[in-house]
């Protein structure tokens, strides 16, 4: 079930936000501390979180902030009071789906949580294909790796055996074994997927 992590100093708010979010069908999360989120925060559960602005010790951009440096990307969606132009300026730049003025109309605060929900489906489902991508290039030998990075610089055969003192045959061989490896059948492909994990021209 989609998490929804929600971070008001508020009591009130929280109770209310919560209540709402459950009706909604949602998996609600709530903390009124954001130390206490940061510590128990698992980036591993799907989710997106709802953070005010403003609140004693971190505010919420600066919670946004903690949870980056702690490697962990979640979709914010942003409280506030009142409505502050730098402020939102700052949260759009770093990311945030929204920034909602309180009271938060329910209309708002759920289309916004449905946009964080794909935003935060397509980044799993980016992520699992990049260590999927990750778990096949490890399997490779450092001589398939080399070539690996010859073949995506658009070299051919005979320029790669030039390069790396051997001959045709033997890339041919690599080649083949590569492409079996990371279960591809065209180049094209092979190039693609070996930009995904940071191996480029």
């Amino acid at each position: 079930m989609f998490t929804v992590f929600l971070v008001d100093d508020d009591a009130r708010v929280i109770k209310a936000l919560s209540r709402l979010v459950r009706v909604k069908g949602y998996n609600a999360e709530p903390y009124t501390s954001p130390q206490e989120f940061l510590d128990r925060h698992d980036a591993a559960v799907p989710g997106c979180a709802v953070f005010d602005v403003s609140m004693p010790g971190l505010d919420g951009l600066e919670l946004q902030q903690a949870l980056s440096a702690n490697g962990a990307s979640r979709p914010i969606i942003f409280l506030t009071g009142k409505g502050d132009i730098p402020t939102t300026v700052r949260a759009m730049r770093a990311g945030a789906v929204d920034f909602l003025t309180k009271p938060v109309s329910v209309r708002d605060l759920i289309g916004a949580i449905q946009r964080a929900e794909e935003l935060d489906a397509r980044s799993r489902q980016a992520q699992a294909q990049l260590t999927s991508i990750e778990a096949r290039i490890a399997t490779l030998t450092p001589r398939e790796r080399e070539v690996l990075t010859h073949v995506v610089a658009g070299r051919l055969n005979k320029q790669i055996a030039y390069d790396l003192g051997t001959v045709e045959k033997t890339i041919k061989f690599h080649r083949s074994s590569i492409m079996k490896k990371l279960d591809v059948r065209m180049v094209a492909d092979l190039v693609r997927m070996a930009e995904k994990a940071g191996i480029s021209k």
